[in-house]
Formats: structure tokens, sequence, C-alpha cells
């Protein structure tokens, strides 16, 4: 048989193992071919093809869709849901519409949905209603039999027989084993706020509910046994094992009397014109040209056109990430920071050789940003929509869930909570976790007494498990054709439509992500000068080049710098003092080797900067690392050294930059390093020195930055710089009405008083 109705975590608060977890699970178990049909969604879609691509399963893509409001939609029932199967590209097309109606549409109809848009999909249901209807419409729709010999699938199966339909084994699992039977009910307390005691069986799956091997189905089904084969013709029938969108580019409308190519180049050669005066420096001139050939080959133009579009005139933005370092974005105002003065290079944006999409990230001031989305969603309609985040199960909400779920009161409860620390590693047992929180010295005179110990050895098993959708701080899809062609859409809290995927997910399907992001220094920025302005000071923001200001950069390399942006933190701050740098050029390098897993290496940074003798870590790294004295400081001194050390091409160096920062990066990772290792040591590295290369590397760890991006946020640092010291009144002001930053209002009061 094959499992065509099985349930990952992403079947919110229902199902217990990761889509990882469940390929391997079945392939362990012997099965080639594997459906994910999660609850109403596609949250976990991608995840689970790549998951089938390492274990070597053939995917089969659909999802459970059940009636809103229904009472008899339990778990145990199989009234009022059906499982839609994707036959082909259009049935994909019509499962992510009817999902999507589904979410969006207080009149959601399952019956009706999916008469008027089952095309290319293959129904399951076990719904006697469902079953009528969808046959005498034509629909190629099966029975489902989960197996057990009661009434109920008696009369389905011997229905499915009067109607001529063929009827099919579909016992759907929740869970992987057995003894996880106890996790799903939690996550179904959890889901139903009740407690364990109170929760009703009906909102559970049956004990039997896991997913077994072929043998235990044989038996299950030996009343049936066809009914094991129909799986395989319904299998042989969902022939899409892909998402294959290529890149789905923002549209822009030229107005059909140029090419978007054409009206890049005009946009672009007048912006720089602002920029540098006419006639443009030659090394500007070059650059542009060069960039722009790039942009036209790769077919890029419509997205910086979109993108120049959901910018408004009037506002004060912050371009930040690789973008940065594209003179193109520069002449077009998406960026502040001009990369032909700090040699920014743009092959770390964009390559002909890069297959991913090109990542424009905007910071708008914090209380505009909503504002600009508002109108970019309502410009373009069902075309847009907000990238989603999904919120997983932490230790410290895990444990309060299922301390809930136990009954023990909310006092006790926080007690215990508001001690734990926000970050952990991951704990491998039971015992360990409950012995990391009887150790925490904030708790040693509280007494873990039963229920405890279960409750926080059930609350390991649901951490980093789905508890709910968000919304991403920014980012933003915008699609040729309705956003429903490509992924379900639904509504978050906050009135906005979002995509089921998360960026990362986004991005691995070909939807290119704009990022319109909040900056509460922007702000600042703002108010700070309309106030002094107001109060009579002269101020040409057009010739303003704070970076090149004596005064700022002594406040700078003294530390002083309460309130501007991303040099006010304490550490931050130290850092400044003992390096005694003012200079952009060091505060780039400073924004971004200010990361948690660093600190060896900026203690090493620091001596060296101050004179203290160092060697390149390989003759090969003497000119890759000479600009940060042989310290990794940015993301792509990761690519250069990989390259340059272990023999990676561009595109497997620029991979492991990016695998730094993913969720899976230790699985991922692997590969990785086995490879880096055998470059360097036909490079005649010593294994030691190999070690501390690669642990260098691993202080990355998602935090640092490009340098692009770090230079873009140096430049806005030393704007509130400069305002601080010139204008400590205005600024002060500014900073406490925005809500401050890093540090309290009093803090700021008294920063003000100082």
């Amino acid at each position: 048989m094959i499992p065509l109705a099985t349930h990952s975590h992403y079947s919110l608060l229902r199902g217990t193992a990761s889509p990882a977890a469940l390929c391997k699970a079945a392939r362990r178990l012997g099965y080639r071919q594997l459906a994910l049909t999660d609850r109403d969604n596609l949250y976990g879609l991608l995840p689970f093809l790549a998951a089938c691509r390492r274990q070597e399963l053939r995917p089969i893509i659909g999802a459970e869709l059940s009636q809103p409001n229904t009472k008899a939609a339990a778990e145990s029932s199989g009234r009022g849901r059906a499982f839609l199967l994707v036959e082909n590209r259009e049935g994909y097309r019509n499962l992510c519409r009817i999902i999507s109606a589904r979410h969006l549409e207080p009149a959601f109809n399952l019956e009706q949905a999916v008469l008027s848009q089952g095309q290319g999909l293959l129904p399951l249901t076990s719904d006697p209603v469902l079953l009528e209807k969808w046959h005498g419409a034509g629909l190629p729709v099966h029975a489902a039999l989960a197996g057990s010999m009661d009434g109920a699938n008696h009369y389905l199966y011997r229905l499915a027989r009067s109607l001529d339909r063929p009827a099919v084994a579909v016992p759907d699992s929740f869970f992987l084993r057995p003894e996880e039977e106890k996790v799903h009910r939690l996550l179904r307390a959890i889901a139903g706020t009740t407690t364990l005691t109170a929760l009703p069986d009906r909102c559970c799956a049956p004990a039997d509910r896991w997913l077994a091997p072929p043998s235990v189905y044989a038996a299950r089904f030996a009343a049936w046994p066809e009914l094991l084969g129909s799986s395989h013709a319904v299998a042989e029938r969902c022939t899409m094992r892909n998402l294959d969108f290529g890149l789905v580019m923002p549209p822009h409308d030229c107005g059909g009397r140029q090419t978007a190519a054409e009206s890049l180049r005009r946009m672009t050669f007048r912006g720089a014109r602002r920029r540098y005066g006419t006639p443009l420096p030659p090394a500007v001139e070059s650059r542009l040209q060069e960039e722009l050939a790039i942009i036209d080959q790769m077919h890029f133009s419509t997205y910086f056109l979109a993108v120049r579009a959901m910018v408004p005139r009037q506002a004060r933005t912050c371009g930040r990430g690789s973008a940065a370092a594209s003179l193109v974005s520069y002449c077009l105002g998406l960026t502040n920071v001009c990369p032909v003065k700090h040699k920014l290079y743009f092959a770390r944006f964009l390559n002909p050789g890069r297959k991913d999409p090109p990542d424009i990230d905007i910071d708008f001031a914090w209380d505009e940003r909503d504002a600009i989305i508002a109108e970019v969603l309502q410009r373009h309609g069902d075309h847009s929509a907000m990238v989603s985040s999904h919120i997983l199960l932490q230790p410290r909400m895990a444990i309060r869930e299922c301390a809930k779920v136990f009954g023990i009161a909310d006092n006790e409860i926080s007690r215990v909570t508001r001690r734990l620390p926000w970050f952990w590693q991951r704990p491998q047992t039971d015992e360990v976790f409950f012995e990391q929180i009887r150790r925490i010295p904030n708790l040693k005179d509280f007494h873990f007494a039963p229920p405890w110990p279960e409750v926080i050895g059930l609350a390991r098993r649901i951490i980093g498990i789905p508890r709910h959708l968000s919304v991403h701080p920014g980012g933003l899809i915008v699609t040729p054709g309705p956003v429903t062609d490509y992924v379900p859409v639904e509504r978050a809290a906050k009135g906005v439509p979002i995509i089921q995927w998360d960026k990362d997910a986004a991005e691995e399907a070909g939807l290119v992500k704009i990022d319109l992001l909040g900056n509460r220094s922007l702000a600042v920025i703002r108010d700070a000068i309309a106030d002094l302005r107001q109060n009579g000071a002269d101020f040409d923001e057009a010739r303003w080049q704070p970076e090149d200001d004596t005064a700022t950069g002594e406040t700078v390399a003294k530390g002083r710098t309460m309130g501007c942006f991303y040099i006010e933190s304490p550490a931050m701050r130290l850092l400044q003092e003992k390096a005694g740098r003012g200079d952009f050029a060091h505060l780039v390098i400073h924004s971004s080797i200010i990361r948690p897993a660093a600190n060896e290496f900026i203690r090493e940074y620091v001596r060296r900067l101050h004179g203290g003798d160092w060697h390149p870590l390989h003759p090969l790294l003497a000119d890759v690392l000479q600009e940060t004295f042989g310290i990794m400081a940015y993301q792509e001194d990761v690519s250069r050294v990989a390259e340059a050390l272990a023999g990676f091409s561009a595109v497997e160096a620029d991979g492991l930059r990016k695998v730094m920062s993913k969720k899976d990066r230790i699985l991922r990772l692997r590969d990785y390093e086995r490879k880096f290792v055998t470059g360097c040591r036909r490079n005649g590295l010593e294994d030691e020195r190999i070690a501390l290369i690669w642990q260098m590397m691993l202080s990355f760890d998602g935090y640092s930055f490009c340098k692009p991006h770090s230079a873009s946020y140096a430049k806005v640092s030393f704007q509130a710089a400069w305002l601080k010291t010139h204008f400590p009144a205005e600024f002060m002001a500014a900073v406490i009405s925005n809500g401050g930053g890093y540090y309290s209002t009093f803090a700021y009061v008294s920063e003000a008083r100082r």
C-alpha cells in the first residue's frame, strides 16, 4: 500500500512529526512513494519535497480539506472532509485556489468548491454525501476507507460498489509510532484550550492512526485486499512531482513605449545625474553600463522597476542587504551608500552564475511602513500578498502550554517560565531537559512536584512544532497572475493577506520576495531634522556627508553613541572604545563582526588593530582578508575563503554562505564541511588549521552582515551620530518621541541630562 493520507506537524496542533522525519520513517518502513496531506494547508510542501529528494521517495502533493463549522468534522469521522491529491499542474493551481477559498471566504462550501474547481484533482472521501454528489458530477472521486470493520465503512464500501466507483485504502496517520498518541492528544488539548482530562475523544485521531509498516496495513485490510492495490492506481495518476515556476518576477508596466531594460536605463542615468552631476564621472558611467548589462542579461529589469515603484518619492529609506552593492540601486534611490566610494562589489548582489532571485530590502520609518505596504497590496490586489512566518513552539511556550493542559495554575506556571532563559541548546532526552531546568539558579528553590516532570518531558517533544502563522516583518511578493496560482493565501490576524509559506520556502519555490521593513532610527533622523530646521538651523541634506565630519568621528570613536541606531548597544560601544576608531571604514567592519559567536575573534581583531603581530591563516588568504587583519568579518568572507582554500566554485561558495543562516544548517553543513576539509588538505593545510578556519566560519551563525549591508547600517548610524554631536537636544527628543531603542526612556532622559 502507498500512504496517501499522512499529516506532518504542519497539520497544526494535530500531527507530531516534521516532513523530514515523516519521509525518513517512510523510507525506513520500505515505502517508495508518499503523499503529504496536511489539514487545509500546504505549509510544509517545500520541506516535504526536499525531504523526498533526500530519501529518494516519490512525492504525491495533496491536502486534506475540511468543511468549516461542521459538527461531524472530528478527527475520528470522515464527514465534511476529503483528501485532494494533485494529478497535474492544473490540479495544483486549483488546490491552491480551493485552500485559499477555505481560509478567505466566510461562505466556503467544500462540495461546491471541488465541483467548480476540481479539474486536475483526485478527491478521496469517507463522506457518503460528497461521494455521491461528486460522482454524479463526473469527478474521479474515490471512496476512502480507513480499514476498520465498523458499520460506516461497510456502508461506504457498499455505496462505492453500487456507484461503480473505486474504493481505496486511506488510513490517514498523524504520528509515527503508537506511543506518540500521547503527544497528539497533548496538541489537541492545546488547540482546544482544555485539559487532558476534559479532552473529548472525538477531537482526537483514533489510536491506530500512526504510520505503520506495510504488513500492518495488509492485516488491517485483510477483508478488502483490493483496496491496497487501488492506492497504486491512484498514485500513478498523480504525476506532478515538483514545483517548476522558475523565477516569478513582479511585473511592471512600462506603458508599451519602451522595454523594461530601456525604462530602467533611462531612470538609472537620470538618478545618476542627480547623485553625481553632469558629466558623470567615468568610473560611475562604466560601472552603470556593466551593471545594467548584467541585469538585462538575467531579465531582472522589471524587478528593479517594480521595487522603485513601491518607494514613495518623499520616503526616507535605508536600502540594505547585498543590494547596497548595486550602483543602479543607489541611482534609483533604493539605497543610500555609494558603492564606488566605499568599494562595494556588485557581484555580491548579482552575477550571471547566480541561480536564486535577487533580494532588495528597504527600510522605512517605522511609523510609515504599514501604510506603504497597504498601498502596494491595494494597488496589486490579488496579485500580491505578504510572506508568512511559521511560529514554532519554543521551550518557554512549550512548557507553558503543557502545564496549562495539565491543569496547573497560571501563577505557578509563571513562576517557572519567567525564570527560564530565552535561548537553549536543543535537549536530547526528557531527563536531560528536566535536569537543565532544575539547575537554573533562579529555580533552585522551586519544588518540581508531579506532574511537573511529566509536563517538562512532554514539552521537550513538542519543541519546534509549528504553533500558528504570523506575518513576516515586511516580506512581500507580487506575481504576474493571482498569487493563488502559486501558493495558497490566507488572512493574518492583522488583516493582511499572507501566503502559506515562510520566506525560505517562498525563495526555494522561485517567488521573488521584496522586503519593506520598519526602522525606528529613520523616524528619529526624520523628526530631528524637521525640528532643527524649525528651530532655524541651516541644514542642506543634499550635501550631507556625516561620515566625513571630524567631530562626529570622535563621538563614534569614544562610543558616545546612545540612541545612534546600530552602534548604541553596550557591546558595540565597548568595541568602539577599545578600537578607538571613528571612521566609516572601521565602523563598517565593527557593525558586522559584532556577532554573538565571535567574541574570541573580536578580541583578536582589536589586538591586531592596535599593532599586534599577525599572520594570515594561510598564504592563499594574504590578500583576501587583508582589510580586516586576517579575521573573517563579512558573510562574503566565508565564500572567498572557501574558494581560495578549498577550491569551491563561486556557486558552491555562495551556497555555503547561505546555509550558515538556515534552520536546517547542521544537516546541510555536513556535506559542505567534508568538501571544505578535503579541498584544504589538497592545498596542504593541516587538520588543526582547517578546524580553526572552519570554526571561524561557524561563528557567523546567521548573525553577521555582508559588507554592503554593514555599510548601509553604518551610514544610518553616522547620520544619527552627527545629529547627536551637533544637535543633541533635537536628536534626543526625537529618540524619546519614537519610543527609544536598546534602552529605557529613563536611560535616554539620563543621557540627555549628561
